[in-house]
């Protein structure tokens, strides 16, 4: 079985290192699936949830708030913005981070204010949602 190296880190330190089967993250335009071999790649990444299926068939999960991604045909890095591993998540802490960016999002007048409460806004989603799938995954 072809494997292919993940290692994600952030600021601050190294969150996984590992073997994997496949690889799932939320490139700028749209989800992307990364199998050994695959092509050299560099994207930017959104807010979202990365997914890591390691070689005995098990997925582990990371929330991300956006970062680059760098792809060699052996190896996946992940440099993120902010980190956290998927059990890490509190999913009534990130419906409340979310409620709390809707709020300021309606209160926002100023464009550079609108621009950042809206940055903050699709984080708490994505924190949300990836809460949610873990939960479900339980």
């Amino acid at each position: 079985m072809a494997t292919i190296q993940v290692d994600i880190v952030s600021a601050e330190g190294e969150i996984h290192s590992g073997q994997a089967t496949m690889v799932f993250a939320p490139a700028k335009m749209g989800e992307i699936g990364i199998a050994p071999r695959h092509a050299p790649l560099l994207t930017g990444l959104k807010p979202g949830e990365v997914r890591v299926q390691d070689t005995e068939g098990n997925e582990h999960f990371f929330y991300i708030t956006g970062g680059m991604l760098e792809v060699q045909p052996y190896l996946v890095t992940v440099l993120a913005d902010t980190a956290l591993r998927g059990d890490q998540l509190d999913e009534a802490a990130a419906l409340a981070a979310q409620q709390e960016a809707e709020e300021a999002l309606q209160g926002m007048s100023e464009e550079t204010d609108l621009a950042r409460a809206q940055q903050e806004l699709e984080e708490a989603r994505a924190r949300y949602r990836a809460a949610q799938k873990l939960k479900g995954n339980r």
